[in-house]
């Protein structure tokens, strides 16, 4: 019996992915707050809450595979988050011009009839163009990256700001790392070929 997979977040690019692997899954929203922890790193803070995100849909539905993620724009220890507006998306795109940042992507896989739960961490090492101020507002207004982590759309223009990436899961950095979730939901007994 193949069981019930659920995607615990409200993520049109999440649910973008997770279509990618044409497996039947349904999306629930997590509600779990998202605030940061006082001196919580940023890597530490998007594993917790990828795992707070499963557990908490999991707990709706113990029958299920759920599968919770989250991430975490990395400056330098800082954690930059979705802007929310236009100005504040100007502000982090000023601050990481010239830039490494590391994009900390986060996956859980729980099912708490089984017991199962696994995690993982996907680093994307991200390095940003020396933008200038007319780039960041043409690019702002064409993509309106404000639901985006360090407003970076990289599946859209956003590859224009960039000079390189560097991963091991490509689908990291747009916000579900699709290699290590195949395979904690092998592991989780999903069929997925």
């Amino acid at each position: 019996m193949q069981r019930t997979v659920i995607l615990a977040s409200t993520s049109r690019y999440r649910r973008e992915l997770m279509n990618r692997l044409r497996l039947p899954f349904e999306v629930q929203a997590p509600e779990v707050d998202e605030t940061p922890h006082s001196g919580e790193s940023p890597r530490s803070l998007s594993e917790r809450l990828a795992l707070e995100k499963a557990r908490a849909v999991a707990s709706r539905f113990p029958d299920a595979v759920v599968i919770g993620s989250d991430q975490v724009a990395d400056l330098a220890g800082e954690a930059l988050g979705k802007p929310g507006d236009h100005e504040r998306a100007t502000a982090q795109l000023r601050r990481m011009r010239g830039q490494t940042l590391v994009f900390q992507t986060a996956v859980a896989v729980v099912c708490q009839a089984t017991g199962f739960a696994q995690q993982d961490i996907a680093p994307v090492r991200v390095v940003f163009r020396d933008l200038s101020d007319d780039a960041i507002e043409h690019y702002l207004r064409a993509e309106q990256p404000y639901d985006c982590a360090g407003s970076a759309k990289s599946e859209g223009l956003g590859i224009a700001l960039l000079e390189a990436i560097d991963s091991d899961d490509p689908t990291a950095l747009v916000g579900l790392p699709l290699i290590r979730t195949c395979r904690m939901l092998r592991a989780a007994g999903v069929e997925l070929l």
